[in-house]
């Protein structure tokens, strides 16, 4: 059993940290300089970081699973209230193109790095379907390849840290690209761009740029939190009941079950339809974006948590290796073909956010940028890799002859 200073079973001890570590991140990233350039999502996974491998918290708690469950559900509304239905389908359909190709890079990837290390590593071959899963779509790719391929419980635990461990150095590097005065100037980054303008000295401020007081009443408050609570409900409700209702005997059948039976791809859509529908109302609500970002903030800690970099370093350097050439041709892949094909750098690193890490933290890392055009497509796309990567995995276990 895991000791550490703060028991996995001292649940409000463990979200009293989440919440100090959010407001640590959110305080520094609009009070210093260095903050506004690393953004507050990124402090607070490496405050995380340093917590859970220095034995001050757990790398597994209900506490964690609570944040899966119900806080990232309740921030997509309020993140999603000015979203205009019309504007959706023109700014997803150029990123779902690149996010494809990306995804094409994570299975080449794969491929790769079996073939250079198969003879290094036991069971590299379960590993592999596990892998590209969850690097199209998430975590829950990963717990269906493990079935799919009846992988032992110590290999899938060992491949979930190098997951988390590998998902979190990347978000590092994307955070960088960014910023980085090499891609800046070989991609175009009309967004960036926009943003720049907007800070009035043609610097760009990160998102303390754009977090200034505002008013803000009880009304609003209650209004923000009643809404999205209702919106959540009733689509975790809609889920289930597609799920249900839609077999999944065909690959037809399987990506309709997998789209409309999950329940962010639900929330997202009903929030969209509210927000069109009264933008006047939702548009601009007081509080919604600053409650919805912070909730983001305390996301990013709980990522930040099970990356274990002893348990890698001692029990599994090579699958950490593994994992790390099938990230980097991912990489190789978006950003390639997004110079060949003309994308900007935010999309190009949305897209392979969303592959990597998947629709959550695409949306977060568009967040935390500012990047609010792609907050919606990045939840769109990478709800897709829920039910790709589930598909890519199965023909790379088959290609190898699993």
């Amino acid at each position: 059993m895991e000791h550490t200073l703060i028991s996995a079973e001292n649940t409000w001890a463990l979200f009293a940290i989440l919440a100090a570590i959010a407001t640590m991140a959110v305080y520094l990233e609009q009070k210093t300089k260095i903050g506004s350039k690393v953004t507050g999502c990124v402090m607070a996974l490496i405050f995380a970081m340093a917590l859970s491998n220095t034995g001050i918290i757990p790398l597994d708690a209900a506490a964690y699973d609570f944040v899966w469950d119900y806080i990232i559900p309740l921030a997509i509304p309020m993140l999603l209230f000015n979203a205009d239905i019309k504007k959706i389908g023109r700014e997803s359909g150029r990123l779902l193109i690149i996010y494809l190709i990306s995804g094409i890079g994570t299975v080449a990837g794969g491929i790769v790095a079996y073939n250079l290390l198969k003879g290094s590593l036991a069971d590299l071959g379960l590993v592999l379907p596990m892998m590209i899963g969850t690097y199209t779509g998430g975590s829950v790719n990963l717990v269906a390849m493990a079935d799919a391929y009846s992988v032992g419980g110590e290999l899938v635990s060992s491949s979930v840290v190098a997951d988390n461990l590998l998902m979190a150095l990347y978000f590092f590097a994307l955070i960088a690209a960014a910023g980085s005065k090499f891609f800046l100037k070989a991609y175009r980054h009309p967004i960036i761009d926009e943003l720049e303008a907007q800070s009035g000295d043609g610097e760009h401020k990160g998102a303390a740029t754009f977090w200034q007081p505002k008013q803000i009443s009880l009304k609003d408050i209650a209004l923000c939190i009643a809404l999205s609570l209702v919106i959540v409900a009733v689509s975790v409700k809609i889920a289930e009941v597609f799920a249900g209702l839609i077999p999944t005997s065909n690959f037809g059948l399987s990506l309709l079950n997998g789209l409309l039976g999950n329940k962010y791809l639900i929330i997202t859509s009903l929030t969209m339809l509210v927000a069109t529908l009264f933008p006047r109302q939702l548009g601009d609500m007081p509080g919604a974006q600053e409650i919805g970002t912070y909730l983001i903030h305390i996301f990013f800690a709980v990522i930040g948590v099970p990356a274990s970099i002893y348990m890698i370093v001692t029990k599994a350097p090579l699958l950490l290796l593994f994992c790390a050439i099938i990230v980097f041709v991912n990489m190789l892949f978006s950003f390639v073909f997004g110079k060949l094909l003309k994308f900007g750098l935010e999309e190009i690193i949305i897209s392979s956010n969303a592959n990597i890490g998947g629709p959550t933290t695409a949306a977060a890392m568009a967040i935390a940028k500012g990047w609010n055009a792609l907050i919606v497509p990045a939840i769109l796309v990478g709800t897709l890799g829920y039910v790709l990567g589930n598909y890519y995995g199965i023909f790379a276990g088959t290609l190898i002859g699993l």
